[in-house]
C-alpha cells in the first residue's frame, strides 16, 4: 500500500499495513494517516480535499492479492430495503442520513449497540492503561461494546489477592466505573479472562461487585499470536512482583546472574507472559467438555451475559469455537484473524503465524452456515483483525452475513484517544501528565484546524449536545476525538449502506460485495464482479 493518499491529503508516517494503519502506530505521532486524521475532521475525510479546485481519480488496485482490500462492494439503481419505521421508499426518505446501523447481540438477553463496532481487548499493556478515560468514555458516548483485556487485575500491584482470590482490584474497578458512568444503555462493559485471571478468582470477584452490569469473557486467543498475552516492564522490583504473583517473566528475575545483568545495564527489560489454555487436554471433545463446564460455572455464579475470544488458529480450532460457543448458548463470539495488531508480540510470530482475517472470516461464515442448516441458533459473531475503515466494517459485516453483529477494531480506535490525549495535554499544559499527553505544541499542519477544542474537533459541538455544556469539562479530548472518528466511520457505513439499498443491518448480505479476482472469489466463496447478475442482464439484452 502507498504510504500516502494526495486525494484525502493523509500520510502515514511509517509502513502501512492492509488496514491503512501503519505497522508501528505510536501514541506520540504528529500524523497524519487516515485515521489520525478522521480523529479530528470526522466526515469530512470521507471526501476528496479541496473541493472546488481538483478532480479525484481512483488509485484502486484491488485486483491484486487476497485480502479485505481485494473485496468491492456492490451497489444496486433501483429498490430499497429494511427502512426504519415510519419511513416509506419514497426518494425524500431513502437518504443515506436515514441509514438505522443500530445493532444487537446476543442470545436469550440482547445487549443494543448504536453503529455494528465494538472494541479490541484493551488488557494489561500499560498504554491501555495510560488512555483509558478516552478509550472508556469515548466508547460509552458513542454506545459501543468496550472490551477490558486480560491480565489487568494480576498486574496491578494495588490489587490485593487473599488465599489466591482477589479480593480489591482498584484499576479493574477503575476501568469498569468510568465506562459506567456515561453508559446509556447502548453498548457493554466486557472483561476478559485467561487462565490467570481464573485461577486469581476475577470472575466471582466482578459478579459479586457489579452483578449483570458486566459481560464476562472466555478466551482462546487472539490474532497477534499463538501464545498467552505479555507486557514487557523495565523495573527488577515490579518483574519480581509478578514472578510472585504466579507469571512467567523473561529473563526470570529471581535468577542472581539476571539481576547482575539488569545493574550492569546488560539486561533492561523484562517480558512478562500467561500461560497457554488446555494444556491437559488432547482431543477436541474434552476441550468441549471442559468448555461447557466452564460455561456452566459461570452462569451458576449468576453471569447472563458470556462471550468467547478466539484468534487465528487453524480450521478445526474455528469449528471448535463456533460449534461450542453455540451449544453452551453464548451471547458472542469474537473471531481475530492474522493481520491486526497488538500492544506487546513477538514481532515475527505476528508476521508469520495463523489465518489471515479476511481467510478465517470466510471459514468461520461457512462453519456457521452448516450449524445454521441443522437446525441450529448460530452464536452471534464479531468478527475482527486488520479492520480500520468503514469500508472494511462493511465487507465484513457481509462477508459473515447474517451471523456477524460487530466489527472489532483494536488500534484504529485507539488512534483518537492519543490523538486527542496529545492536543489536550498542549492546550492545557496543566493536564498533560495526567492525560500522558506526548507533545510539547500543536504540529505545524493544525494551523487550518484551529487552536481550539470547538475549532480542532469536528464533533465537539456533538458531544456537547450529549452530555451538556457543564459536562464537558469532565470529557477527555481523547473522548471527543474517538466520538469524531466514530461519527465518520458510521457515516461512510450508513453511505455504502444506502448505495447498497439496505437501509438496516439485519439487511446487510453477502450479495452485497464481490470478489476483485478469480484467487478472492476462489478463497471467498464470493463471485468475481462479472459473474454477479449476469444472468440477469442477460434476461435483460435478450427479452
Amino acid at each position: 500500500m502507498r504510504k500516502d493518499n494526495d486525494v484525502l491529503g493523509t500520510i502515514n508516517r511509517g509502513n502501512p499495513a492492509e488496514s491503512g494503519l501503519c505497522t508501528l502506530c505510536r501514541a506520540d505521532c504528529h500524523g497524519k494517516c487516515e485515521t489520525w486524521l478522521s480523529s479530528i475532521r470526522g466526515r469530512k475525510l470521507l471526501y476528496p480535499r479541496d473541493f472546488g479546485t481538483i478532480t479525484a481519480g481512483s488509485g484502486n488496485t484491488t485486483h491484486i492479492g487476497v485480502s479485505y482490500n481485494s473485496l468491492r462492494v456492490q451497489g444496486y439503481n433501483y429498490g430499497a430495503q429494511g427502512l426504519p419505521n415510519g419511513l416509506s421508499n419514497s426518494q425524500d426518505d431513502c437518504i443515506f442520513p436515514n441509514v438505522s446501523t443500530e445493532c444487537e447481540f446476543g442470545n436469550e438477553i440482547k445487549t443494543k449497540s448504536r453503529m455494528p463496532l465494538m472494541t479490541g481487548a484493551l488488557g494489561s499493556t500499560f498504554i491501555a492503561a495510560k488512555y483509558w478515560e478516552s478509550f472508556a468514555i469515548g466508547a460509552a458516548l458513542v454506545g459501543i461494546p468496550i472490551v477490558v483485556g486480560e491480565n489487568v487485575v494480576g498486574v496491578d500491584k494495588a490489587s490485593v489477592i487473599d488465599n489466591g482470590k482477589i479480593t480489591e482490584a482498584p484499576e479493574l474497578d477503575r476501568r469498569i466505573a468510568c465506562y459506567l458512568n456515561y453508559y446509556d444503555g447502548y453498548g457493554a462493559i466486557i472483561v476478559q479472562m485467561n487462565v490467570e485471571d481464573t485461577r486469581n478468582g476475577v470472575a466471582e470477584y466482578i459478579i459479586n461487585k457489579y452483578g449483570d452490569k458486566v459481560v464476562i469473557e472466555l478466551k482462546w486467543g487472539q490474532g497477534a499470536k499463538d501464545i498467552g498475552g505479555e507486557i514487557q516492564v523495565i523495573d527488577l522490583d515490579y518483574a519480581i512482583f509478578l514472578k510472585n504473583r504466579g507469571y512467567i517473566v523473561d529473563p526470570d528475575p529471581t535468577v542472581p546472574e539476571v539481576q547482575e545483568a539488569y545493574k550492569h545495564g546488560a539486561i533492561k527489560s523484562f517480558a512478562r507472559h500467561s500461560r497457554l489454555g488446555y494444556t491437559t487436554l488432547s482431543s477436541a471433545d474434552q476441550v468441549r467438555e471442559d468448555f461447557l463446564s466452564n460455561v456452566q460455572y459461570l452462569r451458576s455464579l449468576g453471569y447472563k451475559r458470556i462471550s468467547l475470544k478466539t484468534g487465528s488458529y487453524g480450521m478445526e480450532a474455528l469449528a471448535m469455537a463456533i460449534k461450542f460457543a453455540t451449544d453452551a448458548k453464548l451471547d458472542l463470539l469474537t473471531v481475530d484473524g492474522s493481520g491486526g495488531g497488538t500492544g506487546m508480540s513477538p514481532w515475527n510470530m505476528m508476521e508469520a503465524w495463523g489465518v489471515p482475517s479476511v481467510l478465517l472470516h470466510s471459514k468461520a461464515y461457512e462453519y456457521a452456515t452448516v450449524l445454521a442448516n441443522k437446525g441450529n441458533k448460530v452464536v452471534d459473531l464479531a468478527f475482527g483483525g486488520g479492520l480500520a475503515r468503514e469500508d472494511h466494517m462493511f465487507k465484513a459485516l457481509a462477508l459473515g452475513a447474517p451471523f456477524v453483529k460487530l466489527i472489532c477494531m483494536g488500534r484504529a480506535i485507539m488512534i483518537p484517544g492519543f490523538l486527542g490525549s496529545n492536543i489536550e495535554g498542549v492546550l492545557h499544559p496543566e493536564r498533560k501528565v495526567a492525560v500522558n499527553g506526548n507533545w510539547d505544541s500543536l504540529p505545524a499542519s493544525f494551523k487550518e484546524y484551529g487552536s481550539s477544542p470547538q475549532e480542532i474537533f469536528a464533533g465537539y459541538h456533538d458531544v456537547q449536545k450529549k452530555v451538556g455544556k457543564d459536562e464537558m469539562k469532565n470529557i477527555p479530548y481523547g473522548a471527543i476525538a474517538m466520538w469524531t472518528c466514530a461519527d465518520k466511520l458510521n457515516a461512510g457505513l450508513q453511505q455504502l449502506m444506502a448505495g447498497a439499498r439496505k437501509f438496516s443491518m439485519p439487511e446487510i448480505a453477502r450479495t452485497d460485495i464481490y470478489s476483485g479476482n478469480r484467487e478472492t472469489e476462489r478463497e471467498t466463496k464470493i463471485p468475481f464482479i462479472t459473474d454477479i447478475q449476469n444472468e440477469n442482464a442477460y434476461s435483460i439484452l435478450n427479452s
